[in-house]
């Protein structure tokens, strides 16, 4: 009974569909990065979607606030609920959904997977099972298309039992099952950022995947730097959020020593470790880096309090993303933590979206739990093609507002732009008809 409490309280009024669209329903939306993607795309439409807002399993319900970012871009209003227990029949309900629908996305938490948390190579979190309970949202839905996205260990750590698990779940109703992982830079992503992608298509459709929409493309090496990707943008100072886009805004730092610390660390891909090779750096080491030192053990988290690299991808952008100390998220020349706005394109958002709520910390994670957007956009271009039978043409895998240009990718086997060689094509087409 609670979950349907929550539900009629917290869930979005049914939407209308649009005439001549493909439907998606999307589970754990998070701020929207893999709802975007669809949500982009003229033949798509997202009638549904569902989040519990947790940032971690202690946290109050509501804590993340991702359901107003989520809402301010893609136009609904999730449904607030917990998708571990929720009876799906009612998650339908509240939706408005009454027949089958063409996509569903399910992107589970990938906290408990990840290698980077020491405590997932003793125990298998909780939260690792509602992978395998994706099967009764496709039994209730019963998608043409299910995707996915997570941490690579979903597909190959220790508890890639609960992936298997819904394979046999899929196969043994009908469908044709694609996993792999990816590093996600070589679909244009100016960001090394490695994820499983899984794609899942019913009985009468022929299975396509990301791999097949690139084959015969390559990509420039410069359109994933960091450079290319934050080009143009206005300086700001740590505290400062800029006047005329209030996600461009970096946190002040909480006190003079993380400061003066980033500013002895060199510019432009600069780390703690240089710190002992400047002068008076020694005195800005933290305990911990004392104890590396002292142990001249510098493999364990060596990105700490380093600045990213101007013409290199960005690191990867993890959840924990709001401070100097947690990775490698300093500006590659401003002595400031990256503003939301510059790690929200670094991930894959367009330079117009909206991150919203009163927490700058909760912003941050609504970027690094996301699916990236610009590599949504091709997920959708690709399940527009199964659904069609027509290939993206190279237009159809860059999502608008964002960094990658037409030129950036080009025909693997000659150095012709593809986009002249589309030209050539569309030539003879219309000539043809």
């Amino acid at each position: 009974m609670g979950s349907e409490i929550d539900i009629n309280e917290n869930g979005a009024a049914p939407t209308t569909p649009r005439a001549g669209t493909y439907k998606v329903v999307d589970l754990f939306s998070g701020g929207g990065g893999m709802s975007f993607g669809f949500h982009a795309h003229p033949r798509f439409e997202v009638i549904g979607a569902a989040d519990a807002q947790l940032g971690k399993p202690s946290s109050p319900k509501g804590s993340l606030a991702c359901n107003s970012t989520y809402e301010a871009n893609i136009g609904i209003t999730p449904v607030e609920t917990d998708l571990g227990t929720v009876d799906p029949r009612l998650l339908m309900q509240s939706m408005g959904v009454t027949s089958p629908i063409d996509i569903l996305s399910a992107c589970p938490p990938c906290t408990g997977f990840s290698r980077t948390n020491a405590k997932n190579h003793l125990e298998d979190d909780k939260r690792n099972s509602l992978v395998r309970r994706t099967i009764v949202y496709v039994d209730a839905f019963q998608p043409k298309i299910l995707v996915m996205e997570n941490a690579r260990e979903l597909l190959q750590g220790r508890w890639a039992h609960h992936f298997e698990i819904l394979r046999k779940d899929l196969e043994a109703r009908g469908y044709t099952v694609h996993a792999e992982n990816h590093f996600l830079n070589t679909f244009g992503l100016p960001q090394v950022r490695e994820r499983a992608l899984v794609i899942a298509v019913s009985e009468g459709y022929d299975l396509r995947t990301l791999e097949d929409a690139w084959a015969g493309r390559s990509l420039a090496q410069e359109a994933t730097t960091v450079r290319r990707a934050l080009n143009g943008l206005p300086s700001i100072k740590a505290g400062e959020a800029h006047p005329e886009d209030d996600a461009h805004a970096s946190p002040s730092f909480n006190s003079p020593a993380t400061l003066g610390r980033l500013q002895k660390i060199p510019h432009d891909g600069g780390s703690w470790r240089d710190l002992l090779d400047v002068p008076e750096g020694m005195n800005y080491l933290t305990p911990a880096m004392r104890k590396s030192v002292e142990k001249n053990d510098f493999g364990s988290f060596p990105d700490v309090y380093g600045r990213m690299a101007w013409n290199r991808p960005a690191p990867t952008i993890k959840r924990e993303c709001a401070h100097v100390g947690n990775g490698r998220y300093s500006h590659p020349t401003e002595d400031r933590l990256c503003s939301v706005r510059e790690l929200g394109i670094l991930n894959g958002f367009p330079r117009s979206y909206k991150f919203e709520g009163t927490s700058l910390s909760n912003k941050y994670r609504h970027i690094g739990d996301a699916v990236p957007p610009l590599v949504s956009y091709q997920i959708a271009s690709v399940c527009h093609w199964i659904l069609t039978g027509k290939r993206p043409l190279i237009e159809d895998l860059i999502l608008p507002g964002t960094h990658l240009r037409p030129e950036d990718i080009q025909d693997s086997d000659t150095s012709q732009p593809l986009t002249d060689k589309l030209e050539t094509q569309s030539t003879r087409e219309a000539v043809a008809a």
